[in-house]
């Protein structure tokens, strides 16, 4: 019998529960052989296993992310309730985020504030980081990457935009039709299908635009919430 779209969010959190129980043990065990003092383990052994704890460290956190798409997904995720700027938001992250190349550097331009919205500030800031760091990691050096953000008048409304890119492709990603953000990018984990969903469960959109001149989208996104009049 095929695997109906309605049963994706019970089977992802069944592989979760089946993941995490197994994945813990081992992370256990391999604590245990880092503190055994009755019988330590050599320099090289103890090297090996503190690769394996982190190995393991890095597939919970996994199991965490999958989790949390599941969550996402299944429309069961406790979304805090919280008034937020975004634009204010996207200032912050653009002046801690780091992640590219030496001499890639990450500008703010555009409106500081002007955009408020309610919603989870701690889920809102990890999606922020993960897409400027994503992009930061596609940029060759030395280049500048720039956040803009602006108020725009669309044909459902105010829309507080992102934009996330090269300053010469900036106002071209704004008069741009929005295409599909590509987020399976490696490196990064589950972060980019987080950031998207989470994006979206605050009426949000993530994009990348559907055409730029000799570019395929890469190396750049746009983010938009509508806003109340």
């Amino acid at each position: 019998m095929p695997t109906h779209e309605n049963d994706y969010p019970q089977l992802l959190s069944l592989a979760v529960h089946e993941f995490r129980t197994p994945a813990s043990v081992v992370s256990g065990y391999l604590r245990m052989l880092q503190r055994d003092t009755e019988h330590p383990l050599t320099s090289r052994q103890s090297r090996m296993v503190d690769e394996a704890e982190k190995s393991c460290a890095r597939l919970v956190a996994l199991v965490g992310e999958l989790s949390e798409i599941s969550n996402l997904d299944a429309g069961t995720a406790r979304l805090a309730q919280q008034s937020v700027d975004i634009f204010a938001l996207a200032q912050e992250l653009a002046e801690s985020v780091q992640g590219g190349a030496d001499n890639v550097h990450l500008e703010f331009h555009g409106e500081f504030a002007g955009a408020p919205i309610t919603g989870d500030i701690t889920r809102l800031r990890a999606a922020f980081g993960a897409i400027f760091r994503a992009i930061l990691r596609e940029k060759a050096s030395p280049c500048t990457v720039v956040v803009d953000c602006r108020v725009n008048q669309t044909a459902e409304g105010r829309a507080a935009v992102i934009v996330v890119a090269e300053p010469e492709t900036v106002q071209t990603s704004y008069d741009s039709q929005p295409g599909p953000f590509d987020e399976r990018r490696g490196g990064l984990g589950l972060a980019l299908p987080i950031a998207r969903r989470v994006i979206e469960a605050h009426g949000g959109r993530l994009s990348t635009p559907a055409k730029l001149p000799d570019r395929d989208g890469k190396g750049t996104a746009v983010i938009a919430f509508p806003l109340s009049e």
